[in-house]
C-alpha cells in the first residue's frame, strides 16, 4: 500500500503508525487516540452539546475506526478518515436521539384539534424482559473478565449509573483518570465482545 506523495509529514506519521497497528502494535493505537482523542472530543461535543455524550461519542469513534482499520486506505490522511468516521457517529446518534424523543407540542390532527399523546410504555412484556435480563447477564460476564480496576469502571458507569464525577469520588480518583480508565475499560471490552461475536459466526 503506497502513501499518498502530497501528505504532510503528520499524515505520513500517521500512516505508518496505522500500518503497525493493522499488525497488532498496541502502542500504535495509544499514540494515534493520543493524537486525535482531544479533537474528536471538542468535535463531538459541538455537535452534541453534552460532555458525557461527547466522551462517549469519542470512545465509539476510536472503537468503531479501530475495528474498521483494515478499510482505511491512504488516499486521503487518516485524520481525514477519521473525522469522517466521528462526524457520521455523532450524526447517527442526533438522529437516534431526535427519533426517541417526540415534541409535546402541535399534536393535532388533520381537523385542527388536538389528539392524545400515545406514549409508548417502558413495560417490557415477559419474553421481552427475559430477554433483556439474559442479555445483561451475558454482558456482566464480559465485563467479570476484565481486570479489577476496569471492571469496578465498567460496573459503575453503566450498571450503577454513575457520573464520571462521581466515579471519581467514590474511588478517589482524578477526574482525568477516571475517563481515560473508562476509555481504555471500554475499549478492552469492546475487542472481547468482538473476538466472541467472531467465533459465533
Amino acid at each position: 500500500m503506497e502513501v499518498n506523495t502530497n501528505f504532510t509529514e503528520n499524515a505520513k506519521n500517521d500512516f505508518q503508525l496505522v500500518l503497525k497497528a493493522r499488525e497488532g502494535d498496541q502502542k500504535a493505537y495509544a499514540s494515534l487516540m493520543q493524537r486525535y482523542k482531544d479533537s474528536i472530543y471538542f468535535m463531538a461535543l459541538k455537535m452534541v452539546n453534552n460532555k458525557e455524550d461527547a466522551m462517549d461519542l469519542t470512545v465509539e469513534t476510536f472503537a468503531k475506526a479501530f475495528d474498521k482499520l483494515d478499510k482505511y486506505q491512504p488516499d486521503f490522511a487518516f485524520s481525514t478518515w477519521l473525522f469522517r468516521v466521528a462526524t457520521n457517529n455523532c450524526i447517527d446518534f442526533i438522529r437516534k436521539k431526535k427519533l426517541n424523543t417526540m415534541s409535546l407540542h402541535g399534536m393535532v390532527d388533520d381537523d385542527g384539534d388536538e389528539r392524545p399523546m400515545q406514549i409508548k410504555t417502558d413495560d417490557l412484556n415477559p419474553e421481552e424482559f427475559s430477554i433483556k435480563k439474559q442479555q445483561t447477564q451475558e454482558l456482566k460476564a464480559l465485563v467479570d473478565s476484565l481486570p479489577q480496576r476496569y471492571r469496578n469502571l465498567i460496573t459503575l458507569r453503566y450498571f450503577d449509573e454513575l457520573s464520571y464525577e462521581e466515579i471519581s469520588v467514590q474511588l478517589s480518583l482524578p477526574l482525568g483518570t477516571v475517563k481515560a480508565q473508562l476509555f481504555r475499560a471500554k475499549y478492552l471490552l469492546g475487542n472481547i465482545i468482538n473476538r466472541r461475536n467472531r467465533n459465533d459466526i
